[in-house]
């Protein structure tokens, strides 16, 4: 009974000493990539640090004493939690901080030409969109209404068609050695099929990511989005995720990523709700431009009541060979050809 009466004091002794230590984490709150930072260490009351272990999203940074510097290209855009393990006479502390990493400047704006107009199923909640060999295969969204689909261009006739079992909500697609990979909306859970007869292959996981939105593949990894800022890239093998980026502009970071398409080396992304196309570098997150499509959902309207916050512009369709870029949206009755025209 002693021996725990005692050990018990000498833990209020330790914690006592240590409640009366204020250990704050000093950094800028927000800097650039290509920028370094100053990440401190210090007491309220000067009180003295033996030293001081950090840490950047969970991983050991090598520091000097009670401070470090940091290259912002080394973590790339985004917010990065801060941690600091303090070692002091008395015991150890853990405090925490933040910084966030702007793109090092603004994106060029891009404007649109109509190229040409094709007819585009408006019962098709589109979803995903992608080209391969001369066709369209897009899929379409809502419980129970899910499909996958073959399109002709020229006709928009469905030439072929799959639907998902109705308790699961289809998302974006993307089409990689042969095969479709079928993402689905909450259920943390895709689907593989063979391209040719849309049989039914496989079946893989995400747990990193919060749920499936858009698809594409640079042809080396599976990309993501995922409903947030975020885009993730998995193995094709494994299917899982490896890594992520975090998507900023030189202001803001980019929520409600959804439909995705790989274009020369960039990713085209839809947000969600927004008439607007964000094209962004894949190894950093840096939003390089903005493409305005506004006019293209307001010549919808001419001939076609679109509903408010849902019929929204989504599907994106890259024909590499022939450099033709492809959008529509949720149930619009046209698919356009369209080029962007960067404004000076």
């Amino acid at each position: 009974m002693n021996l725990v009466i005692s050990f018990l004091s000498m833990l209020f002794i330790v914690t006592s000493c240590g409640a009366n230590y204020k250990f704050k984490i000093e950094t800028p709150k927000k800097t650039t990539l290509n920028n370094t930072i100053q990440i401190a260490v210090s007491e309220k009351n000067e009180k003295v640090i033996d030293s001081v272990q950090f840490f950047i999203n969970g991983k050991v940074i090598i520091s000097n004493d009670q401070n470090t510097t940091v290259y912002t290209n080394d973590f790339g855009i985004g917010k990065h939690l801060i941690s600091a393990m303090v070692f002091y006479p008395e015991g150890t502390q853990k405090v925490n901080n933040s910084f966030e990493v702007f793109a090092e400047k603004a994106y060029d704006i891009y404007t649109y030409k109509i190229i040409n107009e094709y007819p585009h199923d408006p019962k098709a909640y589109t979803q995903g969109l992608e080209y391969y060999n001369g066709f369209l295969y897009e899929s379409t969204g809502k419980k129970g209404e899910s499909t996958l689909r073959k399109v002709a261009i020229e006709t928009g006739e469905v030439l072929q068609q799959i639907v998902l079992d109705k308790k699961y909500f289809g998302e974006g697609i993307t089409i990689f050695n042969d095969e479709i990979f079928w993402l689905t909306w909450q259920n943390k859970k895709g689907f593989i099929y063979d391209l040719a007869t849309f049989t039914k292959k496989g079946e893989f996981s995400y747990s990193k990511s919060k749920e499936g939105w858009g698809f594409t593949h640079n042809n080396s990894e599976l990309i993501k989005s995922d409903g947030t800022n975020k885009i993730w890239f998995l193995d094709p093998i494994t299917k899982k995720e490896k890594r992520a980026i975090q998507v900023y502009t030189d202001s803001k970071t980019i929520k409600d990523l959804n439909e995705l398409e790989y274009v020369n080396g960039k990713i085209y992304a839809n947000y969600w709700k927004n008439p607007l196309i964000a094209i962004i570098n894949p190894s950093n997150g840096t939003v390089e431009g903005i493409a305005n499509l506004t006019g293209l959902q307001k010549e919808m309207e001419k001939t076609q009541k679109l509903a408010d916050q849902d019929e929204v512009l989504n599907g994106i369709a890259y024909d590499a060979q022939n450099n033709r870029l492809f959008v529509t949206g949720k149930h619009w009755g046209k698919l356009f050809e369209i080029e962007l025209i960067k404004k000076q």
